[in-house]
């Protein structure tokens, strides 16, 4: 209201009347009889200057009545004041005179003589109490700045002592940097030695890598023609076809040669650097191909092996079987190792189905001689030989180790149970896909049909005699005929002779490489597709075998069907962009 008050005193009405609005209501319905009071005398004012009349006088009627109700004399000369201003205002003079009237003869009655000589008697009495409060101020400074003199003193006092005590700390200082100096002389040395010994470190890793990259090279090289020969022994002779022996042959080979890159490559393990494939497979299949590898382990120790597979379990599933039968196949002969004159079971159950994942139990059993409580947690570290009192027991002490990280690509873990004297039980469960849509779009993709009326002739660079006829005999029964030359420049002598489908491009070559071979024919503008055949990983060769212009890249040994998808693509491939 006083905010209203001071721009209804400038002639700022609409201003003012902003603020009344806000507590307008408030006021007149909850406020005390001098708040109404104000209020209607401001809204009076308002409504005069808005040409409200009627308003404005009903107002002011208001504020007239509460004022002379409650005795409020001081505040109803303002009253009378606005009352003449507005008569004025609506040109009503004689009305004018008679609140000028009333407002002088109140004027007289509050503003006496005797009254004025009393306010101004206390107008004086306040300005000497007044004058006494100052001299109380001033007095006070002066005691305040006595105690300051003598805090002063203390504070000085305190100076010097906080100042010996910076001395000293900066004594101590000085020191501890020279003790610090010395430790960083000594940090830089260590560090110095640290750098020196990761340098060697990283050398040895480095020197690691490429000894990991030559043998696994060199390893993969034979089992290609170990299982290459295989199959030209199933293809020649049909007889042999259902030979559990030639089929151990070929099984263990491809496990082998799983097993092998797994070992020299159990980094990539560590670090899930492997990636599970999807491969639709029977597990009855699978474990009975496995029973057959290791039977004559089983018939050296005396020992029983056999198969429980709940019939639950769907005929076709999809996962990764050979990593599957990597961990089965380490589980079992491990069990058959340790048992003799016993029993050793492989169980596979069907625990539970969630949307189209079949999750499969597996258990490995056998009544050998048992695990110790306290060795059985530590059977599963790398490099890892349990002592035996009986006998010696040969073998690298990975085994268990790769079946136990096997089983985390699978998202699950493995679990034991032993007693001395009276058997194991490894068990673990793996969920794998059965979509029988999906199962029969992955066969038609596998059984690819071999007898093509497009007789391809390839170019093969092959510098070794058994890989040369392995891959020869692959080729032939594929239908297509081929050449055969033992190096890349023997092989830039018969593309400049002859026109080729396709080149097989062996990389590890003497003369000259496989890389540098597929460079010199790109630069004679020959653009005859180029499939890398190798035993190095892929991953290894991707990048340089792109960027010298090869178009693919095989790794041995492979499968026969594969090697046909892979040329007909490339062939196809060649001939649209021609």
């Amino acid at each position: 209201m006083n905010i209203a008050s001071a721009y209804f005193a400038i002639d700022e009405f609409d201003e003012g009347n902003l603020y009344l609005d806000d507590i307008k209501d408030n006021i007149l319905k909850n406020g005390d009889e001098e708040s109404k009071m104000r209020m209607n005398s401001l809204m009076g004012i308002y409504t005069t200057n808005h040409n409200k009349k009627a308003e404005a006088e009903q107002h002011y009627v208001t504020a007239e009545k509460i004022a002379k109700d409650n005795q409020f004399n001081s505040y109803l000369i303002s009253i009378y004041e606005n009352r003449v201003r507005h008569h004025k205002l609506y040109n009503e003079p004689e009305k004018a005179k008679v609140y000028k009237a009333k407002l002088d003869s109140l004027n007289k009655v509050l503003y006496s003589e005797d009254k004025l000589n009393n306010i101004q008697k206390a107008a004086v009495q306040i300005e000497l109490d007044e004058y006494k409060i100052q001299l109380d101020k001033i007095e006070k400074v002066n005691q305040k700045h006595q105690k300051s003199l003598k805090e002063s003193k203390l504070i000085v006092i305190l100076f010097i002592v906080i100042l010996v005590v910076l001395l000293l700390l900066l004594l101590t200082l000085y020191k501890n940097i020279k003790l610090r100096e010395q430790a960083n002389f000594e940090l830089t040395q260590a560090n110095e030695a640290l750098k020196e010994a990761k340098e060697k470190a990283e050398e040895a890793s480095q020197l690691k890598s490429q000894f990991v990259s030559t043998i696994t090279h060199e390893l993969r090289t034979p089992l290609y023609g170990v299982i290459g020969i295989t199959n030209i022994i199933l293809d020649e002779h049909k007889e042999l076809g259902n030979s559990p022996h030639l089929k151990s042959l070929k099984f263990s080979a491809k496990y082998l040669l799983s097993l092998v890159n797994d070992i020299l490559q159990i980094n990539k393990i560590e670090e899930k650097r492997i990636v599970l494939e999807n491969l639709i497979f029977n597990l009855t299949d699978e474990i009975t191909t496995i029973k057959n590898s290791v039977e004559y382990i089983a018939d050296k120790n005396n020992d029983k092996l056999s198969i429980e597979i709940d019939t639950a379990i769907p005929e076709f599933l999809i996962g990764d079987k050979l990593r599957l039968s990597q961990i089965v196949m380490n589980l079992v002969s491990n069990a058959l190792k340790f048992t003799k004159n016993g029993e050793v079971v492989i169980m596979a159950d069907l625990k539970r189905v969630e949307g189209k994942t079949h999750f499969i139990e597996f258990k490995i059993k056998d009544t050998g001689i048992g695990i110790a409580k306290e060795d059985q947690e530590k059977i599963f570290d790398k490099f890892v030989q349990i002592e035996r009192k009986e006998e010696d027991y040969q073998g690298t002490g990975l085994g268990l180790s790769i079946v136990s990280r096997l089983i985390e690509l699978f998202d699950s873990e493995i679990l034991l149970e032993s007693e001395e004297n009276v058997g194991t039980t490894f068990m673990f469960t793996i969920g794998f896909e059965y979509d029988e849509e999906k199962s029969r779009e992955i066969i038609n993709n596998i059984d690819v049909d071999l007898s093509s009326s497009h007789l391809y002739n390839i170019l093969v660079v092959e510098d070794n005699k058994i890989n040369q006829m392995v891959t020869k005999k692959i080729i032939q029964n594929s239908n297509m005929s081929c050449t055969i030359v033992d190096d890349g420049y023997a092989a830039l002598v018969a593309l400049d002779r002859e026109t080729f489908d396709l080149v097989l491009m062996d990389i590890n070559m003497p003369l000259i490489n496989g890389f540098d071979t597929t460079r010199k024919i790109r630069e004679k503008g020959i653009k005859t597709p180029i499939i890398a055949l190798t035993a190095f990983d892929k991953q290894e060769v991707m990048e340089e075998a792109l960027a010298a212009g090869m178009n693919d890249i095989m790794v041995k040994p492979f499968e026969p069907t594969k090697l046909y998808q892979v040329i007909t693509n490339q062939v196809k491939n060649s001939e649209n962009a021609g």
